[in-house]
């Protein structure tokens, strides 16, 4: 048989269709609430703006240490899109797909022989302009401090990429997709901001309707 498994018993005709795996109970809810039923990819980018806001994450930092991330949801139609909205954004910025990206925001200093020997951040006194050295001659220019510093999983995305292709030589493709991340991660804050403004309506909301059934 080819290459897809497939169930014993199972028609053919269910794989390659797209199924969405959302609680029904969510989804009649959000029906309820908006008076009109959202896609499973609007669900979807809702619940990834939320948990990308800084503002939730620093409430529930706790708790976000010892379970799963419970998600609150608005009634607020605008407010569920507008969410959606940076939600889907995020996405594109972390697949690499955003459109953004096709003018990263880093150069590289290309003169040399692209070998990962020291990696060095590096402020320069005179211009201020942030380097990220690779070996003595060689740096990435334009990467700010607080995307340098960016953590995911409790690591520096930047620092660690490089890190983990120490001794090796950079193709052309490896630094053009080092300039597209680096800039992801700098748009990805520029959203978590917007997010993050958007965000405690979501919150005033929710504590509003526990309050009510209290």
């Amino acid at each position: 048989m080819g290459g897809v498994a497939m169930m014993l018993f199972e028609p053919e005709t269910v794989y390659g269709t797209k199924r969405p795996n959302l609680n029904p109970e969510i989804v009649a809810k959000l029906t309820k609430d908006f008076k009109r039923a959202p896609t499973p990819e609007q669900i979807f980018y809702y619940i990834y703006a939320v948990l990308y806001s800084n503002v939730y994450r620093i409430r529930y930092i706790e708790f976000l240490k010892i379970d799963f991330p419970r998600i609150p949801f608005t009634k607020d139609y605008r407010l569920f899109l507008d969410m959606a909205e940076q939600g889907e954004l995020l996405v594109n910025l972390h697949l690499l797909k955003s459109q953004t990206l096709n003018n990263p925001t880093v150069k590289f200093q290309d003169t040399g022989s692209n070998k990962i020997e020291q990696i060095k951040y590096d402020l320069l006194p005179d211009s201020g302009q942030p380097r990220v050295y690779i070996n003595k001659e060689q740096y990435f220019e334009g990467v700010p401090e607080e995307v340098w510093a960016y953590q995911i999983g409790g690591y520096q995305v930047c620092e660690k990429w490089l890190k983990d292709r120490k001794g090796r030589l950079l193709s052309l493709e490896d630094i053009k997709h080092y300039c597209r991340v680096v800039t992801a991660i700098a748009k990805t804050i520029e959203v978590q901001r917007e997010i993050d403004t958007l965000y405690p309506g979501v919150e005033e909301e929710f504590e509003r309707i526990v309050g009510k059934k209290q």
